[in-house]
């Protein structure tokens, strides 16, 4: 079993820069794929960024540019750095992870999540 714990969020302005940790536990993340999704109020969850164990990174459309997914397996802790924040960047996030081959955008595929931390970027 893992169990994966949020932090970083915060509240912050259009324009600023944040930076979320995922840290693992209970299994070494060094085998598994990981992800960020957020969800917004009354939204589904979307998919952010995702790694693969491999080094394989992905991201969304509206994101691309702006955010970088890290992993450091050493710390068992995957890093989201969010730059040029914009208010409809604003979500819970919520790092999530899968035992299979591959960086998925589906959420279910994946086997692990965590409770999520919230960011609201203010205009």
């Amino acid at each position: 079993q893992v169990q994966l714990v949020e932090s970083g969020g915060r509240l912050v302005q259009a324009g600023d820069s944040l930076r979320l940790s995922c840290a693992a536990s209970g299994r070494t993340i060094s085998s598994l794929n990981m992800a960020w999704f957020r969800q917004a109020p009354g939204k589904e969850r979307e998919f952010v960024a995702g790694i693969g164990w491999s080094g394989t990174i992905r991201y969304s459309d509206p994101v691309k540019g702006r955010f970088t997914i890290s992993r450091d397996n050493a710390n068992n802790m995957v890093n989201l750095q969010m730059n040029n924040l914009r208010p409809e960047d604003t979500a819970v996030y919520i790092c999530a992870a899968k035992r299979t081959v591959g960086v998925s955008t589906s959420t279910s595929e994946y086997n692990y999540w965590g409770q999520g931390t919230q960011v609201t970027v203010s205009s």
